[in-house]
């Protein structure tokens, strides 16, 4: 099992989700965060001062797959969560060694 962690712009959620939901995937969960990367925040001008901006709203999409479904899922995110712009995001791919549901007690592929 793999663990995919995207970082994408708040308004690609939508598009995100349902394209997750067409390949199969079940279940995302989805966390606000904050952050930057090679975009290093941005000047805005509040009342007549100008001040910086460090860290932008992003959102963290995560998604646990079985090892067969890895390649799809990510070319999906990246397709759904691409504008072409400066941060478009990251996606981050780590390995699961167990998954258990609770209510049921399944284990590996079956809790996911």
């Amino acid at each position: 099992m793999k663990m995919i962690n995207a970082i994408i712009k708040p308004f690609k959620l939508d598009d995100v989700r349902e394209a997750l939901s067409e390949i199969g995937v079940q279940g995302i969960t989805v966390t606000e965060v904050k952050g930057f990367g090679r975009q290093k925040g941005h000047t805005e001008l509040y009342r007549g001062a100008e001040y910086v901006v460090d860290f932008l709203p992003k959102l963290k999409v995560e998604v646990v797959v079985k090892d067969s479904a890895l390649e799809q899922t990510i070319e999906t995110i990246s397709k759904a969560a691409n504008t072409g712009k400066i941060g478009d995001g990251k996606i981050f791919v780590s390995t699961i060694e167990e998954a258990i549901r609770i209510r049921t007690g399944e284990t590996g592929d079956d809790a996911i």
